[in-house]
């Protein structure tokens, strides 16, 4: 029996998703709908057959589980919309960009019961499974940390440029599009994170957002998070996290590239696992399957979401 699913937002996001479920066999997406006409169209090629509706509301009306890769301002909205219908929420991050706003959220979602999820894309792929296990086995010995290593030539990136909102401080830029996923990796590891210092830069124009951070965040027993991120020069992205343990240490380039060292160079992992973007994104929908079903999942919590936001936008504040 397939789960009905409708997709709220057809960005690079969005259709990024329906593709990925169009493939697997337990999903069915019945509606979808965005407000630009271009990004309508660009989904309606990758699946013809599926109706974009009049309203985002006429969409979820038709689905069991609604997928919202809209900007994070609307995005409560439409959360409660389903919620309040039953319907299975699954909600890109962040949450939104009020943390009170987001606070409201997820304790709406746990008052209403209906299984809710945000997609944190790594939650439940091989190198989040392949470093904890390490880590919780003993392998990396002595945890020293974790290493957060960010670099653009510019942002928004050529694939993003259509998604306007991502240059602008309130809702967009580069730690709350990106950090943030290694951020919930990070806490993952080491468990929840506070923060100790940040130091953000921003452009002269005030709506735009941040250039340049550099923070540091440390879990309850003071193991440290390091980050270093900026935009700007002749240079090819780099999105990087390192766990370093005493005896063995791992690496996760672009989100999914893993590597370990023993002290010498890094050694690429293969998992033989084909595409691992695609693969990363066929077990989030395996787990998701499991979370719909009520059943224990690796997907990230609402909670665990808000957690990551308010270390995020406590980073883009700055401390003195």
């Amino acid at each position: 029996m397939t789960i009905r699913v409708a997709i709220i937002g057809l960005g690079i996001m969005g259709r990024r998703m329906l593709e990925n479920m169009l493939r697997h066999p337990e999903y069915d997406v019945t509606a979808m709908w965005d407000p630009s006409t271009a990004s309508c169209d660009a989904a309606k090629a990758l699946s013809p057959e599926t109706p974009v509706t009049e309203t985002a509301e006429a969409a979820i009306a038709k689905a069991d589980l609604v997928y919202l890769a809209c900007p994070p301002v609307p995005r409560k909205a439409y959360a409660l919309t389903a919620a309040a219908q039953g319907k299975a929420v699954f909600l890109e991050k962040p949450l939104g960009v009020g943390i009170a706003e987001s606070e409201a959220l997820v304790e709406a979602l746990a008052k209403s019961g209906v299984p809710a999820a945000v997609n944190f894309t790594q939650a439940a792929g091989a190198a989040m499974r392949g470093i904890s296990a390490s880590a919780q086995s003993g392998e990396m010995g002595t945890l020293h940390g974790v290493d957060i290593v960010v670099t653009y030539g510019q942002w928004p990136r050529l694939w993003q440029q259509a998604a306007d909102w991502l240059r602008f401080r309130d809702e967009g830029g580069m730690t709350r599009e990106v950090i943030s996923h290694f951020l919930f990796f990070s806490e993952r590891i080491l468990g929840p994170l506070s923060l100790t210092w940040a130091r953000p830069s921003y452009p002269a124009d005030a709506a735009l957002c941040e250039t340049h951070m550099l923070a540091r965040l440390e879990n309850a027993e003071g193991t440290p998070v390091t980050v270093m991120a900026s935009v700007g020069g002749a240079q090819p992205d780099r999105q990087e996290l390192t766990v370093k343990g005493s005896t063995k240490s791992w690496r996760v380039s672009d989100f999914y590239a893993e590597a370990h060292s023993e002290g010498g160079p890094f050694v690429a992992l293969d998992r033989n696992l084909g595409d691992p973007r695609t693969a990363s994104l066929k077990a989030q929908l395996d787990d998701l399957l499991l979370l719909v079903a009520g059943q224990p999942n690796r997907l990230a919590t609402p909670a665990e979401a808000l957690r990551v936001q308010k270390l995020v936008e406590a980073m883009l504040q700055g401390t003195t």
